[in-house]
């Protein structure tokens, strides 16, 4: 079992906690990953665009001139798609990129990145966060004390107003909770900052 150390918001070392193989100790599978993170995307657009084609264009309802005689290539309408002005053809509708990947993918996904994160020395493992009141200026003093760098997701067991809203002024920083993380996030941010009671809540969860 991978063990890491364990500090409190002042940076000191309190103790250690040996973390769950099966979450922090797998060979991370990039495959998989990779997988995921595109499903994640695919599932965050919108699908909204949109252009007419001719029968939705306005005006071209007569025949520009006659069939014959004119010296010019017949025409059947001004909205025709190589008009200007005209229809588009073949051009995007409304639709929906959601589309599902395995719950085991999934869960193979975040523990592959849980994984990585402890390969890499990006996990930092807090004893407790909890704080009095809403103040930046503590979770900035907080990360500077863990000696935290770059961009930080900061993943809780359960919401905390005073926590979540003292960071999210921070750049580079955000607050995640258990059941909502994935791995577009894992991935976006660097550090990953975790709490003894989010990694009982990880092993409850993922285990």
């Amino acid at each position: 079992m991978p063990k890491i150390d364990v500090y409190n918001v002042d940076g000191k070392k309190v103790s250690d906690v040996e973390l769950n193989e099966s979450i922090f100790g797998i060979e991370p599978n990039e495959d998989i990953v990779h997988s995921v993170l595109i499903n994640y995307l695919a599932n965050q657009r919108q699908g909204t665009q949109s252009t007419k084609t001719r029968s939705e264009v306005s005006g071209g309802g007569k025949k520009p001139w006659r069939q014959k005689g004119t010296g010019r290539a017949r025409q059947g309408s001004i909205r025709a798609p190589h008009w200007v002005g005209g229809g588009i053809a073949l051009g995007p509708k409304p639709r929906s990129y959601k589309y599902r990947v395995n719950k085991k993918e999934r869960r193979l996904a975040i523990k592959s990145v849980l994984s990585s994160k402890v390969l890499e020395n990006q996990l930092v493992v807090v004893d407790k966060i909890d704080f009095k009141e809403i103040k930046t200026k503590q979770m900035v003093n907080t990360l500077n004390n863990l000696k935290v760098e770059g961009k930080t997701l900061i993943m809780l067991p359960e919401k905390n107003e005073n926590v979540q809203k003292s960071s999210r002024n921070i750049e580079g920083v955000k607050t995640t909770l258990v059941n909502t993380i994935n791995v577009y996030d894992l991935l976006k941010y660097t550090n990953l900052v975790i709490t003894l009671d989010t990694v009982k809540k990880l092993e409850e969860v993922y285990a």
